[in-house]
């Protein structure tokens, strides 16, 4: 297809330091992410899963797998956006988040929304 691709999700995450739920003298950091996910290919296509690898300054790595997100599983038309927040917590002031979601389109062929890495930093901990 000359205009684009037909399946294609881009995704885009901005953090925040939750400082009133964090805990640092009992090594607990929480942190919100916020996910902008466009469908940009010609196609529908519906997220099915995710697939997440947390890892903390001290490299333990925690995975999540599950259905959809925040309870839900959004059918994205071409160009639709779909929002959420969600959070995690690490047992360090640094860390990073990158992972996947599983799309299905709607002419059943199925394929991955790569999510790039991204760091997860207590502010003014890194310069």
């Amino acid at each position: 297809m000359a205009a684009g691709k037909k399946y294609a999700f881009k995704v885009s995450v901005e953090t925040a330091y939750l400082q009133d739920q964090s805990n640092p003298d009992d090594n607990q950091y929480a942190f919100a992410y916020t996910v902008t996910i466009i469908n940009v290919g010609t196609v529908a296509a519906q997220l099915i899963s995710r697939h997440w690898i947390i890892t903390d300054a001290n490299n333990h790595v925690q995975e999540v797998k599950g259905l959809g997100v925040v309870g839900a599983q959004p059918l994205l038309k071409s160009n639709q956006q779909y929002e959420y927040t969600s959070g995690t917590l690490l047992a360090t002031p640094i860390g990073s988040m990158r992972g996947t979601y599983q799309i299905v389109a709607e002419d059943g062929t199925m394929f991955d929304a790569i999510i790039e890495s991204f760091t997860l930093a207590v502010p003014k901990m890194l310069n």
